[in-house]
């Protein structure tokens, strides 16, 4: 036989597959619900504590980005309440000066004094101005409900002509900061008389 004949690959011989990889041995093994070779897994167990490993990282790295935000919110917070502190220290000392317009302006009502009552009038709109700019406004009290929120009762008076609880008579005006009451105003306030029974005897003045 010559050498090209012995190289000759002979047809008639079995042929063996290719040897399976461990990954390729590990998928068919899973698809099929058989038992894993101890390599494989090996695999396994490694690739699903590396598994738990990232998902404890994610959920610490969540964690301190909710904690970060919270530190923010919390120092934002911090800062409006220290500049609302701030106004309040400036603001109230203020109030009192307001007072005392509105009593000049309603002691001088006699007519030689309209110029200055003019004047005094326009320095009292620039100070309300300027506090309304802060965020300062009055609290409407005369005609409300009373409100011990935002109102201080110092007298009740009876009255058939207003509902009971109302305020008939605003006498130092309240003002607040937005939302934070700087003093309450000082009122009275109305109330409806107990009806006399019918069988009373008629009063004798």
């Amino acid at each position: 036989m010559s050498f090209q004949d012995e190289r000759k690959p002979n047809h008639n011989q079995e042929t063996e597959p290719p040897a399976e990889t461990g990954a390729t041995a590990a998928a068919q093994e899973a698809a099929v619900g058989g038992e894993a070779a101890p390599g494989n897994m090996e695999l396994l167990v490694r690739l699903q504590m590396e598994k738990d490993e990232l998902a404890a990282k994610y959920n610490a790295a969540v964690r301190h980005l909710a904690d970060l935000d919270n530190a923010r919110k919390r120092i934002e917070r911090e800062r409006r309440e220290d500049a609302a502190r701030a106004i309040v220290h400036v603001i109230e000392p203020m109030l009192p000066v307001l007072d005392g317009f509105e009593r000049a302006l309603a002691a001088h009502s006699d007519p030689a004094y309209e110029d200055y009552r003019k004047g005094f009038e326009l320095i009292y709109r620039q100070l309300l101005d300027a506090l309304g700019r802060f965020g300062v406004e009055r609290i409407e009290a005369l005609g409300r409900p009373f409100d011990p929120h935002v109102h201080q009762a110092v007298e009740r008076v009876e009255s058939n002509e207003h509902e009971d609880g109302t305020v008939v008579e605003d006498l130092r005006h309240g003002y607040k900061l937005r939302e934070r009451v700087l003093r309450p105003a000082l009122v009275r306030v109305a109330f409806r008389p107990a009806p006399e029974p019918a069988d009373a005897e008629p009063r004798v003045n």
